[in-house]
């Protein structure tokens, strides 16, 4: 009797001995992980409507970011040569000169174009097309062009990133013309083989979409585009 008992005791202290079901454990049969994971699934038409949502959305903040903060454009053409090259990618900022329509006039959220800033503008019938020119004229300044210097309101701008043979043939003279308000007279650095304001007028300061600040390719020549005014003399 005495001897069975102590087997009893025995039994009793070795509790890790015993079988215990797994389910009693706390941990999860493979059935039940089995039936977790099939309730877990997303259906294949979910997975690929989120996909979708997902795509929308990058590529909605992607449109935000180009219309209102900054994008990158290439030169196309030599008319800003040689302050720009062929080529070329710039970083343009739209922030700086974004502006909205306001009960019919044009309000502008950080600035103007200053005089001497390299932009990005668009002209008028060409619809979309960028084209990279200088603001010569502001609106309410006189503009004109002699013997390939310009002058803004009679001071004459010496213009030091004009390369001298740019300032000779067609372009080397342009009579007086006075930039009207709302309005910006632009031209290119190329002065002889640049399709600007001295042929298709001032342009609307809605037409002047971005401000160039920096070439970024190829990256040997990265470096900044400063007004023309901070620009060193050669």
């Amino acid at each position: 009797m005495e001897e069975n008992k102590n087997k009893d005791i025995l039994q009793s202290d070795h509790p890790a001995e015993q079988t215990i079901p797994a389910a009693e454990q706390g941990e999860q049969t493979p059935e039940q992980l089995d039936s977790k994971e099939k309730k877990n699934k997303k259906p294949l038409g979910r997975e690929i409507l989120e996909w979708i949502v997902t795509i929308l959305v990058a590529v909605a903040i992607a449109l935000v970011i180009r219309t209102f903060v900054f994008e990158p454009v290439r030169v196309d053409g030599h008319s800003m040569d040689d302050t720009l090259a062929n080529g070329e990618i710039m970083f343009v900022s739209k922030l700086g000169y974004a502006s909205f329509d306001f009960f019919g006039n044009r309000v502008s959220v950080f600035g103007n174009p200053k005089r001497f800033d390299v932009v990005i503008c668009h002209y008028p019938d060409r619809g979309s097309t960028n084209f990279v020119k200088r603001v010569i004229g502001i609106p309410g300044d006189r503009i004109k062009i002699v013997d390939g210097y310009v002058y803004v309101n009679d001071e004459k701008y010496e213009e030091p990133y004009i390369n001298d043979a740019y300032r000779t043939g067609l372009g080397a003279n342009f009579n007086e013309v006075v930039v009207p308000e709302g309005q910006y007279f632009v031209m290119g650095d190329h002065r002889n083989n640049s399709n600007d304001s001295r042929y298709v007028g001032p342009i609307g300061r809605n037409m002047i979409i971005g401000h160039v600040v920096q070439v970024v390719f190829p990256f040997s020549e990265f470096r900044p585009v400063p007004n023309g005014l901070d620009v060193a003399s050669k």
